[in-house]
């Protein structure tokens, strides 16, 4: 049986997705097989990706790294959500937290609850019942603490991290466990005359590179999955307009904030990534509403800080390939597809896919069984994260513009379109076909664009209302305690992960 197996890998790509698909790789299959990540200095890449979300968190205990050390090797700052501005309506602002909202009582989520006191009078804002929020808002953060059945104990967070540092952060990491790193560019590419499989690759300098499983983290370009195999490509420009982005950093003028934010334009969003050197932004916008140069003017005219590079334009193209893992070819970020970092899922997808190739790990007899269904979540995975996405433009009142007005007017999936309904006529929310945003981020988003129930569940009435105003004043009361007993975010960076200064590190 033995001789079946996999014995050379072999990455196309650096940059975040190369170097987290052979960090893991070089974890896990410790000596079982070679791998080998091919490169090349002379192609860029993206590097924009620099917002997580928390199952980041599983990837790096996957690791087993010291998250100190990563933190400041990175440059990195905490995250507890995201605050959304002038996204509902203008001068409107809102968070996705972390975490939960309040307790759940009486096996029903606690929004129900929180909704009857809505029905009943109560202005009382969700986000009072969140730890991360209150805490967000506050510029608070520590991680959990081991007190039962306190917020504090349930923290959960993310990072906001340099992607060029976190690149060479794991390129350290994985060639001190015997990753190959080949610098290079990728000249040929040679395939088996009758399957169409990939049998090597030849470099710029003539070298080969054989290998049995080839992974193309090539980025938009897709020089394996696409350039080589034709696999086709999902185009979803029709429900997600924007089609570049302008990026640039800035310096910092305070002390970063625990969340990332992402402001509404006229024709699209900004994104503002706080780290602890510096400050990371861009202007994601739709080249049918809006120039490149005017996109620009905004961006630059909203900076918090003085900008410390010229400003770098990406375009792209929302969708998804046809096949994710065709033949012996697994794509793996950008390369596999892409959906506007809105609610920073791009680093979240990469390490998704990098588990569900490990889960569904091939022999070299590539059984197409197991292909099929790393395709069928694949597929699953990003069309649940294109509605998620998709539910920010659609749940606004913004008309201001040609582009919100196109976007008064669009047509929407069908799943998302149940989503909203079930919400409005019950509250209820489900989560799906482990779908990757809980119960409560479509809350949050749902609440936050203005989108409001006409009911509750029916066992909330169960309870009196001044028993149900009673517990949720309870928990209201403890979330605000737990807040003020955390350190301000910069207190627990400067105590825990401080980085050194640029060129010193």
């Amino acid at each position: 049986m033995t001789n079946n197996r996999i014995e050379k890998i072999v990455i196309v790509g650096g940059g975040t997705a190369g170097w987290m698909t052979a960090a893991a790789c070089g974890k896990l299959l410790k000596t079982s097989c070679e791998v080998e990540l091919v490169e090349s200095e002379a192609l860029p890449p993206i590097g924009v990706g620099e917002a997580t979300i928390p199952q980041i968190n599983l990837f790096n205990k996957v690791l087993q790294l010291d998250e100190d050390d990563f933190v400041r090797k990175t440059q990195a700052t905490f995250k507890l959500g995201i605050e959304f501005v002038n996204w509902t309506k203008l001068n409107h602002r809102y968070l996705h937290p972390f975490g939960s909202f309040g307790r759940d009582m009486e096996g029903v989520e606690f929004h129900h609850f929180w909704l009857k006191m809505c029905k009943n009078g109560s202005e009382k804002n969700i986000e009072d019942y969140s730890l991360a929020a209150v805490a967000a808002k506050k510029g608070r953060f520590t991680r959990p603490i081991n007190i039962p059945n306190s917020p504090l104990a349930e923290i959960h967070y993310a990072f906001h991290f340099d992607a060029g540092l976190y690149a060479k952060y794991l390129r350290d990491f994985s060639e001190a466990r015997g990753v190959i790193r080949t610098e290079g560019r990728v000249k040929q590419v040679i395939q088996h005359p009758d399957s169409g499989f990939i049998e090597s690759l030849t470099l710029d300098d003539g070298r080969c590179v054989k290998g049995d499983l080839f992974i193309d983290c090539t980025g938009f370009q897709g020089l394996l999955i696409e350039q080589t195999l034709k696999t086709g490509y999902v185009d979803w420009r029709e429900w997600l307009p924007c089609d570049t982005a302008i990026a640039v950093p800035c310096t910092s003028n305070g002390d970063p904030t625990p969340y990332t934010r992402s402001t509404a334009h006229t024709a699209g969003w900004q994104w503002r990534i706080p780290l602890q050197h510096r400050i990371g932004n861009g202007h994601v916008f739709s080249s049918r509403f809006m120039s490149s140069d005017e996109a620009t003017s905004i961006l630059l005219n909203n900076l918090d800080g003085e900008p410390l590079a010229e400003p770098r334009e990406i375009k792209f193209n929302g969708g998804k390939r046809k096949r994710y893992w065709n033949k012996n070819v697994v794509a793996i970020g950008l390369s596999s597809g892409f959906v506007e970092p809105l609610e920073s899922t791009a680093i979240h997808l990469i390490q998704s896919t990098i588990a569900r190739l490990f889960s569904l790990f091939p022999t070299r007899e590539f059984r197409q069984e197991e292909i099929d269904r790393f395709n069928r979540l694949s597929d699953l995975e990003m069309d649940r994260v294109r509605d998620f996405i998709i539910l920010h433009y659609i749940a606004t009142e913004r008309d201001d513009s040609p582009f919100w007005q196109y976007i008064q007017e669009m047509e929407i999936p069908e799943y998302l379109q149940n989503k909203i309904r079930m919400y409005q006529n019950s509250g209820r929310i489900y989560r799906e076909d482990e779908e990757l945003f809980n119960e409560t981020s479509w809350l949050a988003v749902l609440h936050g664009q203005g989108i409001r129930p006409t009911d509750y569940h029916p066992v909330v009435d169960t309870l009196s209302l001044e028993e149900v105003r009673r517990r949720v004043d309870n928990i209201e009361a403890v979330i605000k305690r737990s807040s003020e007993e955390m350190p301000s975010h910069a207190e627990f960076i400067a105590t825990h992960c401080k980085a050194q200064p640029m060129g010193k590190m």
